[in-house]
């Protein structure tokens, strides 16, 4: 798994154009996530169910025409590099995008590694990008093929359907929910900014989220986002801007294409229950489960602390072989140990397992 991370690299971008800022249509792409997949989303599970069932029918249904533009992924306007006080101000930018990258930028949903090349024409102009876009959009669903064909045979007209729909969920919804988190998101930012000027930006990033950390060597300047995404992308004497979310978790949402301006969306406040895990370690311990041996060791190791000659004689195998998969598990972080006279012992460390998942955790102690 080493290796798979996001990297902009920011040599030269100059600390006053680094910004920690809010922005009510990034948070708006996100209530509308959280709408379309609840169950990403645990802890606003409440809001979710609540808010689906006050829906106006009619919302609802343009809501699911359109919804592919961040539902799986996140269309790349809803990510504005220059967040503005209200939603209006940050809608007025949109209308001023020309229509080719508008249109270009909502269509890439599918976070393919066409993407971090940059260089796709818009689907206005090209006809394999149209045809790409519309096959994406279909995977989707035919309310959602419909609405791509409008957005590419029409776009003006329904770039103004979208901003009205954006504009009646602010009624129907966000407004009062922009007012609940406004608060707490500008104090976020304004802590990251301190933070940032008194200790510099490796410590904002880390505050941020563990999944963020800042490299320096004599190539320059980096920030790397570990994600399960491999891409690079340049915001080299220009800026960055990280925006912080109440409803992201547990989604780090990077925009990274070429020739646009980098933007990260981060959850807001953000100290993850038990550790933020990176995905290397996430990988490692997949992988230390995956073995039938240690399967069948965990069941033993679940149940209580053993020693490696319990193990061995438990599961037929050498002392050796016991320790080698011993130390595989020890490795990936997954088993307490401690002394008791002569004997070590071994045992399953199920806070961390649990966070793996519940599946795995209930089959060894089954």
């Amino acid at each position: 798994m080493g290796g798979v991370s996001v990297t902009i690299d920011i040599t030269g971008v100059p600390p006053e154009r680094i910004a920690f800022s809010p922005s009510p249509l990034a948070e708006l792409g996100n209530a509308v996530h959280v709408l379309a997949e609840p169950g990403h989303h645990p802890a606003h599970h409440a809001w979710a169910t609540a808010t689906n069932a006050a829906l106006e029918p009619g919302l609802a249904d343009r809501l699911l025409e359109a919804d592919f533009m961040w539902r799986s992924t996140r269309s790349d306007f809803l990510l504005p590099a220059r967040p503005r006080e209200t939603l209006a101000e940050e809608l007025d930018d949109l209308d001023r995008i020309d229509d080719e990258t508008f249109v270009g930028s909502a269509l890439e949903i599918s976070c393919s590694p066409r993407y971090a090349r940059g260089g796709i024409p818009s689907p206005l102009v090209d006809e394999g990008s149209r045809r790409r876009a519309l096959d994406l959009a279909a995977a989707r669903g035919p309310r959602q093929a419909a609405f791509a064909e409008r957005m590419i045979s029409a776009p003006t007209a329904t770039r103004a359907w979208l901003r009205r729909l954006l504009e009646d969920c602010d009624q129907a919804f966000f407004a009062d929910t922009w007012r609940r988190v406004r608060v707490q998101l500008a104090a976020d930012a304004r802590h990251k900014t301190e933070l940032m000027r008194r200790k510099g930006l490796a410590d904002a990033l880390a505050d941020a989220s563990r999944a963020l950390c800042l490299e320096e060597d004599h190539e320059g300047t980096r920030i790397v986002v570990d994600k399960l995404v491999e891409a690079r992308t340049e915001a080299r004497a220009g800026a960055l801007t990280l925006v912080p979310s109440a409803f992201g978790r547990p989604h780090l949402i990077a925009l990274y294409t070429p020739g646009w301006q980098p933007v990260i969306m981060y959850p807001a406040a953000s100290r993850e229950v038990g550790g933020l895990e990176s995905v290397g370690t996430v990988g490692l311990r997949l992988e230390a489960l995956a073995h039938p041996v240690r399967m069948r060791m965990c069941r033993s190791l679940a149940r209580g602390p053993y020693s490696t000659s319990e193990l061995a004689d438990t599961h037929g195998i050498t002392a050796p072989e016991v320790s080698r998969h011993l130390a595989v598990l020890r490795k990936a972080g997954l088993l307490t140990t401690r002394r008791r006279g002569r004997y070590v012992l071994h045992q399953l460390d199920f806070s961390v397992v649990a966070r793996l998942g519940s599946d795995f955790l209930e089959s060894v102690l089954r």
